[in-house]
């Protein structure tokens, strides 16, 4: 049995640990929050573009998009979201678990074929050391710091290389965030854009705006095709951003809460050690006194 000197010990160092853990919650159901409300304020402005999108594309307007032309894919690549810091749960396991099954899944291709964008330092490391070629630019510090400048960026090279012809599909993996409590790991082709699939969206809609289009429908939908795939480069920063931050508030709950079970379990075995203790003095005080 440990000496009440060793219990103290462990005592005050749980207790550290759960002021540290507390604080973690603290911070990042903060940071949850402010992610959460930056969804929000996005959420309309994202349905209203997918709207006006799913409107035309229903009203019959023949379109050929430059990023709708499928053809077979010899080289893939895959934007990839994780976080920069640990402390999350499985939220950067799952992301790097499911990223090798993809390694995996395209074994058949030639890793030179294979290009890899990590956004996040951990999924960047776990790319490192797969050995397959990253994109170019960093985007690894846009996980910690949302941001649509650089996240359309991305898009615009991706879009780029798409067209051109040097990437015939464009995938991402990413934490969609449901709510504080849920998050689905997501895996989905980002180009070639299915110009049916949008359509289909929305196929109930009560109205449709009668809109007045200037110079013609083909040419808004050739500005708004690459809006809307700049958007959902954002949009999946932000879900994996959110999906991190409520991810890392469960872990430091769970953690907190086992801290405080250990506390209560050792302060147990400390109280029973003092009694003991001071039975045993009492024992030897009686038995001086009869002697």
């Amino acid at each position: 049995m440990a000496s009440l000197k060793e219990v103290k010990s462990r005592i005050l160092s749980a207790n550290n640990t759960l002021k540290i853990t507390s604080a973690m919650k603290m911070v990042a159901s903060a940071k949850l929050h402010k992610a959460q409300e930056i969804i929000e304020g996005m959420l309309p402005y994202e349905q209203r573009l997918a709207a006006i999108m799913t409107h035309f594309l229903q009203s019959g307007v023949t379109m050929q998009s430059p990023y709708a032309q499928a053809r077979e894919a010899r080289k893939i690549a895959l934007v990839v979201f994780s976080s920069n810091n640990s402390l999350c749960g499985g939220f950067n396991s799952n992301v790097i678990r499911l990223y090798h099954r993809w390694l995996n899944e395209h074994a058949r291709i030639a890793k030179e074929n294979l290009i890899v964008y990590p956004v996040g330092r951990k999924i960047a490391d776990a790319v490192r050391k797969s050995g397959v070629r990253m994109g170019g630019g960093d985007y690894t510090h846009m996980a910690g710091k949302p941001n649509y400048a650089e996240a359309a960026g991305l898009a615009e090279e991706l879009c780029q290389h798409f067209v051109s012809g040097e990437i015939d599909r464009v995938e991402i993996l990413y934490h969609h965030f449901k709510s504080a409590g849920v998050q689905k790991l997501t895996h989905s082709v980002y180009l070639p854009v299915d110009l049916s699939e949008l359509a289909a969206e929305n196929e109930a809609a009560p109205t449709r705006p009668d809109y007045l289009i200037e110079p013609s429908e083909g040419a808004l939908l050739e500005r708004l095709v690459p809006e809307v795939l700049k958007l959902k480069i954002y949009t999946a920063l932000l879900d994996s951003n959110a999906s991190e931050h409520a991810a890392r508030s469960m872990a430091m709950q769970v953690a907190t809460d086992n801290a405080n079970n250990l506390i209560q379990d050792l302060t147990v075995v400390y109280n029973k050690g003092r009694q003991q203790a001071i039975t045993n003095e009492l024992l030897d005080i009686m038995g001086g006194t009869m002697a």
